[in-house]
C-alpha cells in the first residue's frame, strides 16, 4: 500500500511541476486536463501524508516496547492499541480512495427519457420519471433546465431531455441509465387490469469543446417547422433544428424554442454530451472485455428497475435491492437506492484493484 501511495504522490508532484511550465500554461486544453488530474489526486496525497505519520508513531511506540522502561511501556501500550485501530480505519479509507475515479463524476448531467413499450402509458411513465428526477434535483439544490421535449397531450412525453446542473450531478445519477419498467393500472384502463410499460433513461455527462472535438464538416444541420401534440405550438417558420453527427451517426433534434438560434445551441449541447458518452462507452467496452460490470452505467438496453404500484414496491435488479417506499421514491427520495448502487460498484472495483 505504501508503495502505491508513494507512486501516486510522485505523480502528483510531477503534475504540479507540469502546470508551472510555460508551454502547458499556454495550451488551454492541456492545462485543464492536467489540472483535473492533479485535483483528483489531492485526497489520496493527503491520506498518504497522514498514513506515513501514523506508521512512524506506531514504529516509535513499538521501539519503546522493546526497551526496559516499564512505566513508559505501560503508557505506550495503551497508545499503541489506539494507533493500530486508527491504522485499520485509515487503510479502509485509503482502499476506497484508491478505487479509480470517474473524471466525469463532478460534472453537470444531461438526462434523456424516452417512452418505450406501452404506448400512452409509457409516455405518462416517462413524465413520472422526469418529475422524480426533478424532485431529487430540488432536494440536492441543483438547477434544472429543459432542453427538448415531445409531449403527447395526456400529461406524458414521447421523449424529454433536460440538464441538471450541480456539483456531482453526473456521479449521483449515472447509475440510472437503462430501462425502467412500471407495473400499474393505467388511468385509461377501464377494466382495472395491470399493464406493464417501460421507459428508457440515458444519463450523459455534460461535455465541452475541450473534451470533444466536433468539426463543422462532420455535422449536418437541417431545419424544419416545429410541431406539438395535437397541433399545438406549431411554428410557421423553420425554427426546429436537427443535427446529424456523421462519424457516429448520432442525431439530435430540438424544437422547444421559437428561436432557431436557441434550438441550435441546445441541440449542440446535447450532441457534445452524446458524442462524449459514445467515446466513454467505447473505452469502457474495450476495458471490460473480460469482465461484465454488475452495476451498469451505460447499457441503455438493460432492464435495471421495476416500479410495482399495486404492491408499492421498487426493485433494482442489478443489486437485488427491494424497497416498499415507492411513493417516496417517485417523489424524488432516491438517496437509499443510489447509495446502495455506489456501494455495490465500489465493492466490485475493490475486487479488481
Amino acid at each position: 500500500m505504501l508503495k502505491k501511495l508513494k507512486e501516486l504522490k510522485n505523480k502528483y508532484d510531477d503534475l504540479v511541476k507540469e502546470l508551472s511550465k510555460p508551454e502547458i500554461i499556454q495550451d488551454q486544453n492541456k492545462f485543464a486536463e492536467i489540472s483535473r488530474e492533479q485535483k483528483n489526486l489531492e485526497p489520496i496525497v493527503k491520506l498518504h501524508k497522514k498514513y506515513k505519520s501514523l506508521i512512524k508513531n506506531i514504529e516509535d511506540d513499538e521501539s519503546i516496547l522493546k526497551g526496559n522502561d516499564k512505566e513508559l511501556k505501560e503508557i505506550v501500550k495503551e497508545e499503541l492499541d489506539d494507533l493500530l485501530v486508527q491504522r485499520e480505519k485509515l487503510e479502509e479509507e485509503i482502499k476506497i480512495e484508491l478505487i479509480p475515479k470517474d473524471p466525469n463524476d463532478n460534472k453537470n448531467t444531461i438526462v434523456e427519457i424516452r417512452g418505450g413499450t406501452g404506448g400512452d402509458e409509457a409516455a405518462i411513465f416517462a413524465a413520472d420519471l422526469f418529475r422524480m428526477y426533478s424532485r431529487y434535483a430540488e432536494r440536492q439544490n441543483w438547477k434544472i433546465k429543459l432542453l427538448s421535449s415531445s409531449p403527447i397531450g395526456l400529461g406524458g412525453f414521447k421523449e424529454i431531455s433536460f440538464m441538471i446542473a450541480g456539483e456531482g450531478a453526473y456521479g449521483q445519477l449515472k447509475y440510472e441509465s437503462g430501462v425502467h419498467r412500471v407495473q400499474r393500472v393505467p388511468t385509461t384502463e377501464t377494466q382495472g387490469r395491470i399493464h406493464t410499460s417501460a421507459a428508457t433513461v440515458a444519463v450523459l455527462p455534460e461535455a465541452d469543446k475541450v473534451e470533444v472535438d466536433i468539426q463543422d464538416k462532420d455535422i449536418r444541420i437541417d431545419t424544419y417547422r416545429a410541431s406539438g401534440a395535437g397541433g399545438q405550438h406549431v411554428n410557421k417558420t423553420e425554427s426546429a433544428i436537427r443535427i446529424t453527427h456523421n462519424p457516429t451517426g448520432i442525431v439530435v433534434s430540438c424544437q422547444d424554442e421559437s428561436s432557431q438560434h436557441k434550438n441550435k445551441a441546445k441541440a449542440l449541447m446535447i450532441l457534445y454530451s452524446r458524442v462524449l458518452q459514445d467515446k466513454i462507452d467505447k473505452q469502457k467496452s474495450e476495458r471490460d472485455k473480460d469482465r461484465k460490470s454488475q452495476v451498469s452505467t451505460g447499457d441503455r438496453s438493460a432492464k435495471i428497475r421495476t416500479y410495482n404500484f399495486p404492491q408499492g414496491r421498487v426493485t433494482d435488479h442489478r443489486i437485488n435491492f427491494t424497497t416498499h417506499q415507492l411513493q417516496s421514491i417517485m417523489d424524488g427520495d432516491l438517496y437509499e437506492i443510489i447509495e446502495q448502487l455506489k456501494i455495490a460498484d465500489n465493492i466490485e472495483k475493490l475486487k479488481n484493484l
